[in-house]
């Protein structure tokens, strides 16, 4: 028997930097929330059938809220039509977002490699920007993730 054949997208969420936040809550970036807007955005451009076969295997599988950096399962078919959906989702909530593609992969195996190499350099560019302004727990949070990320399975 053959196994199920997957494609893992590793990718980066860019929030509007132009976005006053002062206004609104900050929109955090979730499974759900992702999940949710990917979702909508596979029924507006392809229809209930596209939703209905590619949300059959589709699971977001990582999201880092602190570095933006998500991770995506989907089957080998309908990959490109995902891929597609997530580059035509421009929101998230009320805030304008842009997905980019770091990764694409068919094994979790690699794909966590390339997620762990991206949210590290990330973290520390976080860290440099953020200077002294930096939360206290925000190391915590950071080591949390990265251990998600190790601890992916199928």
């Amino acid at each position: 028997m053959v196994g199920f054949k997957n494609r893992y997208l590793v990718m980066e969420v860019f929030v509007d930097p132009n976005k006053d936040f002062s206004l609104d809550e900050p929109v955090i970036i979730t499974q759900f929330n992702l999940s949710k807007a990917i979702k909508d955005s596979i029924l507006t451009n392809f229809g209930e059938c596209g939703l209905a076969s590619s949300t059959n295997s589709f699971q977001v599988k990582y999201v880092n809220p602190i570095t933006k950096v998500c991770i995506f399962r989907t089957s080998r078919e309908e990959y490109q039509k995902v891929w597609a959906a997530i580059t035509m989702v421009r929101s998230i909530g009320n805030c304008p977002v842009v997905f980019n593609l770091l990764d694409l992969s068919g094994s979790i195996k690699a794909c966590k490699k390339a997620a762990l190499k991206c949210d590290e350099s990330k973290f520390e560019q976080y860290k440099l920007s953020a200077g002294e302004r930096l939360p206290a727990d925000a190391d915590q949070r950071m080591q949390n993730c990265l251990e998600k990320i190790k601890a992916l399975e199928h």
